[in-house]
């Protein structure tokens, strides 16, 4: 190393100075120099060469733009190590009980495929079309850069969008990371970006990419979702001239996909046929085949799959939203991004014999009625009726009829015009129908119309397992298609004597018996100096009748009974009973006791089928277990764990089993007495029309003050629903509108429809409960004669007890002599016989069974 430095000199011998320096040594002074300076020979060589100082000032400047390209734009650019773990958005697939899929919840088509997947022809029209120089390039073509960069200069100012020259590798840039803004800037970051991504992924990672996330119009994303849009099939399905089409696609998607311009897109698909074959990548006979086949698009369609589940279906939608949020940004099982895979308990039978029933019973009650005003109204001012219309979102799925705004009128007959742009004539148009009014039609041959009229009066229906409580059907209306609100879930109606069973349940576990006597007569409460004295009224108001059995004033609906029981048991007893079967938190308030508090309809089926289901309650669902796109399951209704289920050999030990599932609400005795009295609804009671379909059923009819609301709730062991029907803006009606009469034959209609899912199997029940015969009547012990519980004047029936309940033996005194004379004879023999005949001692008390004549 010392021989790199300059020579140093020392100069002893140098003349002294006239006055010898401070602070030096024997006043000697040392002077050093080094043998030449480098930066001085570059100043020089600076100075002399010309072509140095412009090398020197390049680099500089390169420097400078170096660094501004950092501060600018590269630093703020995303890391392509990202692509690696990269989830694309996907839509949420729901599937139905037996596991078909029934529904998708997407706002952009989208089907995700391996690179295996894509067909090799398909692969090769778009690097045709796109980058065929993309299995050799590292991320950017110089050669289409160039040309891009000439064709934005010369464009420049004139407001034409230049071409993009952007590889295959800078559109997955493009598309995933940065956007599509149009810029120079945009352009560079892709360039950058580019390069990075050629340096993680390999060719074929980057193609998968780029054929699933293109954008392809249609609100299609990727080349399987727009070979379903524009050609119904699959990627491995598609002909050559199909394939070459897609490719085109990415250049100008909305243009290209319409009729309109289909002479300008068969010229490109063309095109891109012709540089398949100059790629080696397709035979001149394939390609001269292809290019003679038409575009052969297939009309613009939406999604459809076979379950008619409106209601249902949005009901998931809105409970897995809440549950996994709606956006990308809401977390990574998002239901419009996350690609989950849900589960449901429709079940698709059921749903469809729930909508045509309670469709058939809003047309019976609307028979006749006017027309009532329109579905919607469009603004004609404005112009465009039919994008208006199509923006509306209102269709219908009903026999024939369709959803049409009334484009003109001309006295009592008028144009309509639909979603898709056709027209036709309407006759018998109402005086009160103005133009823009958006209605229901149903061809009426010869290009005319007529017109058809939705119910306003609506309801809402729901179908349950009671044993897992599983909603197998709803529906909340005539069509979810014209409204979405949800007559199932989000209307608040008083129940009515559907309320009844709850009230009676607290009877019985405050001893109470379906055999006690109740006074069917005048209760009036005494409600303070404001409001003074309240008397209640039978429905109809009709008076008292005398005493009746509990089981008599259910079954026929008895208000005054029921409001008599209340009161002797307690309404805080009983509505604390309605709010552990999740009817409703309601105040302690008589009025309750007759349905005056608000409830839904899935409400009042999951308490009936904690009846059918011995007490035991668990929340109504409709999700049974949701998966993340991996397959992977992130949520489940059943969620009790099962301790050696999965064990690989058995240890000899006793089969494992769950625990029960849900919360005991009521006591199992009760539920089952509850359920044996509304039997006797369906056989003599409010809903006896259900009589004649010949299965073990059980229910409850109920109608509201007005009647305002009709309802009926009941099922079987294995099947439970509830319907209801009032209107929207709750008013009258009619007098006659009762449970029975309405409500009852919809629950008919829909057994009917399903009636091979219906079993005759009975309600079972429970350890604890004595089955005893008494007069159906009086209410008291029988002792003789044949129960026929299925007939509906029968003097004798099966009545269900806890034990100790059951009504005494009442012995008449001829009774008494009788069966002495009995007793007294039978001794006579056995003495007359010897004493070899002669009973053994009895211990004390052994003579019960004697005494209470041979039977209990």
């Amino acid at each position: 190393m010392a021989d790199d430095l300059p020579p140093i000199i020392a100069r002893g011998d140098a003349p002294e100075p006239d006055r010898e320096p401070e602070g030096e040594p024997n006043g000697r002074r040392f002077r050093i120099r080094r043998g030449g300076n480098p930066f001085g020979r570059i100043r020089g060589l600076w100075q002399r060469s010309k072509w140095l100082r412009r090398a020197g000032w390049l680099v500089l400047v390169l420097l400078v733009l170096r660094g501004l390209l950092w501060v600018t734009v590269e630093r703020t650019l995303p890391s392509a190590d990202t692509l690696l773990t990269y989830q694309p958005p996907l839509p949420t697939m729901v599937r139905g009980a037996d596991g078909q899929i029934v529904s998708s919840y997407a706002r952009e088509r989208r089907v995700q495929l391996r690179f295996v997947d894509f067909p090799p022809q398909l692969i090769n029209a778009f690097l045709s079309a796109e980058d065929k120089t993309f299995w050799t390039h590292g991320g950017v073509d110089l050669t289409g850069l160039a040309g891009a960069v000439v064709d934005y200069a010369t464009k420049l100012g004139s407001g034409e969008r230049a071409r993009g020259g952007s590889t295959i590798t800078q559109q997955v840039a493009k598309n995933i990371l940065i956007g599509n803004e149009y810029s120079v800037t945009r352009k560079l970051k892709e360039m950058l970006l580019a390069r990075r991504i050629e340096s993680v992924l390999t060719k074929q990672q980057i193609l998968e990419l780029y054929l699933n996330e293109i954008p392809l119009g249609r609100q299609s994303f990727g080349v399987q979702a727009a070979a379903r849009a524009y050609f119904d099939k699959d990627v491995g399905d598609l002909a050559l001239h199909e394939a070459a089409f897609l490719a085109i696609l990415p250049k100008a998607p909305e243009t290209y996909s319409r009729a309109k311009f289909a002479e300008k897109a068969i010229t490109r698909r063309n095109w891109v046929l012709d540089q398949m074959q100059k790629n080696g990548w397709a035979s001149a006979a394939d390609v001269a085949q292809a290019k003679a086949q038409p575009l052969g698009l297939v009309p613009r369609r939406t999604e459809s799959y076979t379950a008619d589940a409106g209601y249902f279906l949005e009901e998931v939608r809105r409970q897995l939203i809440d549950q996994f949020g709606e956006q990308a940004k809401d977390g990574p099982n998002s239901v419009y991004a996350g690609g989950l895979w849900v589960r449901t308990s429709l079940d698709q039978q059921l749903q469809t014999a729930a909508q045509d029933a309670l469709r058939a019973g809003l047309l019976r009650y609307a028979a006749g009625r006017p027309w009532h005003g329109p579905i919607a109204h469009i603004d004609m001012e404005e112009g465009n009726w039919q994008a208006q219309l199509i923006n509306s979102n209102l269709s219908i799925r009903y026999l024939d009829w369709r959803v049409a705004v009334l484009v003109s009128r001309r006295g009592s007959s008028g144009q309509v015009g639909f979603a898709d742009g056709q027209t036709g004539t309407l006759y018998g148009v109402p005086d009160a129908m103005k133009v823009g009014d958006v209605i229901t039609v149903a061809p009426a041959g010869s290009g005319t119309w007529a017109l058809r009229v939705v119910p306003e009066v609506s309801g809402g229906m729901v179908v349950e397992d009671p044993q897992s409580s599983r909603i197998l059907a709803m529906q909340g209306g005539f069509d979810a298609r014209l409204g979405s609100f949800n007559r199932a879930t989000q209307a608040q109606r008083q129940p009515g004597s559907t309320i009844k069973p709850f009230v009676y349940a607290t009877a019985l576990d405050n001893g109470m018996t379906p055999a006690s006597m109740i006074v069917d007569g005048t209760f009036c409460v005494y409600q303070g100096a404001a409001l003074g004295q309240k008397c209640f009224r039978n429905f109809g108001n009709e008076g008292g009748s005398g005493s009746h059995t509990m089981r008599w004033g259910l079954e026929q609906s008895r208000n005054l009974m029921t409001v008599r029981v209340a009161n002797d048991t307690g309404m805080d007893k009983v509505v604390r009973t309605i709010k552990a079967v999740g009817i409703g938190d309601y105040q302690p308030y008589l009025s309750m006791a007759l349905g005056a508090g608000d409830t839904t309809v899935t409400r009042m089926v999951n308490a009936y089928a904690a009846l059918a289901n011995h007490g035991r309650q668990r929340e109504a669902t409709l999700i049974d277990y949701v998966q993340d796109r991996n397959g992977k399951v992130i949520w489940r209704a059943d969620n009790r764990a099962c301790t050696g289920c999965n064990m690989p050999r058995w240890d000899g030990t006793a089969m494992p089993r769950l625990r029960p599932a849900g919360k005991q609400v009521l006591d199992p005795r009760t539920a089952y007495q509850v359920v044996h009295m509304l039997e006797g609804v369906v056989v003599r009671g409010t809903a006896e029309t259900l009589h004649d379909l010949g299965l073990p059923l059980f229910g409850k009819t109920g109608t509201t003050s007005g009647p305002t609301n009709v309802w009926f709730v009941g099922g079987s062991p294995d099947i439970i629903a509830g319907v209801y029907m009032g209107y929207d803006q709750p008013r009258s009606l009619g007098g006659y509108a009762q449970g029975g009469r309405i409500a009852a034959p919809i629950f008919k209609q829909f057994v009917l429809a399903t009636r091979p899912r219906w079993s005759d199997i009975p309600f079972t029940a429970p350890a604890g409960v004595s089955m005893v015969k008494i007069d159906r009547v009086s209410g008291k012990r029988v002792f003789g004669g044949t129960p026929q519980d299925n007939d509906r004047k029968a003097s004798i029936i099966w009545e269900a007890f806890k034990p100790d309940t059951e009504p005494r033996r009442t012995v008449q005194p001829s009774e008494i002599t009788a069966k002495e004379a009995v007793l007294d004879a039978l001794r006579k023999a056995r003495a007359a016989r010897g004493p070899a005949a002669a009973p053994a001692a009895r211990p004390a008390g052994s003579n019960f069974v004697e005494d209470q004549g041979g039977i209990y």
